[in-house]
């Protein structure tokens, strides 16, 4: 604490930074428990067995043969060996047009799935990956040493949702004159398209949300003893400021006894530091005769001259007559 009971100002810059974050994960925390009640509380339309990914135009693979899908993501990460860095050097995502339909050859009911790269979480299912070592000449050796990267290599991936997916999705349902279309929805919640049940989805999200509220109690928790330890160094400051002046009362008190009520003199003979005894002790080498014996017994080592603040290196005994 600063002069005045004030914080300091690491002490002030703690308590603030750690009520933004607390504040920041709270607002994460409520958003992801808005999006948890919401998915529970959503209607859940089930057509006759699990809904699976149908198409009429597919996208192949470029390196699997007969593996088909509708969402094909390519992708190229350059990896290197500092604190092994990885940074994607290219992503190209193709999507056809797709319906989700029950298991059941021959059902009628189809859900055509709109906007599908928006859905919070897309299954796709890793088909191909293949990792290429860096080959490297002479010169690039040596300038990888002076600027110290030093490429391992570059990681070809293929990404696919495949045709027949067994898919739970989590949207809109409007129905466009004869057709049943699955879309964002447009009150904010997440739009998903995931593997995963319905129920496991729920699980997924609800664990997520237990996870924000334990971060923002232990969060909120430090921010409270930051401002507990805060208000304690306050309220003690505010106990010796109180103490002091009462102390300064009693010594005023105190001067006042020992006023000479004929002649209005303060007592000459009067110690300085209690001002109730006599002065009994002579101080050398200042020479000062202030303080009574027990005052000079109970002055803190190295003994100092109440008054001209010199040590004293040997009290003689005054006797009065």
């Amino acid at each position: 604490m600063e002069g005045g009971g004030r914080p300091s100002a690491a002490q002030a810059v703690l308590l603030t930074a750690s009520t933004a974050i607390t504040a920041l994960l709270y607002s994460v925390y409520r958003q992801k428990a808005r999006v948890a009640r919401g998915l529970e509380g959503a209607r859940k339309v089930r057509l006759d067995g699990d809904l699976r990914a149908s198409v009429k135009e597919t996208l192949s693979s470029q390196f699997v043969e007969n593996c088909k899908g509708v969402v094909q993501r390519l992708t190229l990460q350059e990896h290197k060996m500092v604190n092994d860095y990885e940074k994607i050097i290219h992503q190209r995502t193709n999507t056809a047009p797709f319906d989700l339909a029950p298991a059941e050859a021959g059902a009628g009911v189809t859900v055509r799935v709109m906007k599908p790269l928006d859905a919070a979480e897309l299954s796709l299912e890793t088909v191909y990956e293949k990792f290429h070592p860096s080959v490297q000449s002479f010169t690039d050796v040596i300038g990888h040493y002076i600027s110290g990267e030093r490429p391992k290599g570059i990681q070809e991936t293929e990404q696919m949702l495949k045709v027949g997916t067994a898919l739970t999705g989590v949207g809109e349902l409007v129905l466009d004159n004869t057709t049943i279309k699955l879309q964002p929805p447009k009150q904010g919640m997440p739009y998903y398209l995931s593997s995963l049940d319905f129920e496991s989805l729920l699980q997924k999200q609800e664990s997520g949300v237990r996870f924000w509220k334990i971060l923002t109690m232990v969060f909120g928790f430090a921010t409270c003893a930051v401002l507990f330890f805060l208000l304690r160094k306050q309220y003690r400051h505010h106990r010796e400021r109180q103490h002091l002046r009462q102390m300064q009362e009693e010594f005023r008190q105190a001067q006042e006894r020992l006023v000479n009520a004929e002649g209005g003199e303060v007592l000459k003979n009067a110690c300085v530091v209690c001002l109730s005894s006599t002065k009994s002790c002579v101080f050398l080498e200042c020479g000062h005769v202030c303080s009574c014996h027990e005052c000079y017994q109970a002055l803190p080592e190295p003994k100092k001259c109440p008054i001209c603040r010199q040590g004293i290196t040997r009290m003689v005994p005054l006797y009065n007559s």
